[in-house]
């Protein structure tokens, strides 16, 4: 099967943290609520939501606004996040010490969170008697 050109890499930026000491179930509740929302309403969201996820998806929202900003020259109020998923990490496994010399065995669950956001207001084109891709912002 063929792969299909990513058109969007012009106007998409994004972040990924690795190995996050959190359960993947866990941070998917939180991951479901800003999906396909705005830059600033998800930082809102993030900050006032109870969960101890928000803190590092927060840090990664951030993480990616500052790389669009950085990189192409976005404007933070003109993102949206375009896609974000969690994947399963390693388990990191114990032994707790119990009695009679015995291990009761102990799993940490780590997840990967990718957050990838998009600026709205770009259109862009192929000018081909240039050979060269055209910016134009709204």
């Amino acid at each position: 099967m063929r792969k299909k050109k990513n058109t969007d890499r012009y106007i998409e930026e994004y972040a990924i943290g690795e190995f996050i000491d959190m359960s993947a179930h866990k941070v998917r509740r939180v991951i479901d609520q800003i999906r396909g929302r705005s830059y600033e309403e998800t930082l809102l969201i993030l900050e006032l939501m109870p969960y101890r996820a928000c803190s590092p998806i927060l840090k990664l929202v951030s993480s990616a606004a500052a790389n669009a900003n950085h990189n192409r020259g976005f404007t933070k109020a003109k993102l949206k996040i375009s896609k974000a998923e969690v994947n399963e990490g390693i388990t990191v496994k114990k032994l707790k010490p119990r009695a009679r010399g015995r291990g009761y065995p102990i799993k940490r669950p780590t997840c990967h969170i990718t957050i990838v956001l998009k600026h709205t207001a770009v259109h862009y084109y192929t000018d081909y008697l240039k050979n060269k891709i055209v910016f134009e912002e709204f």
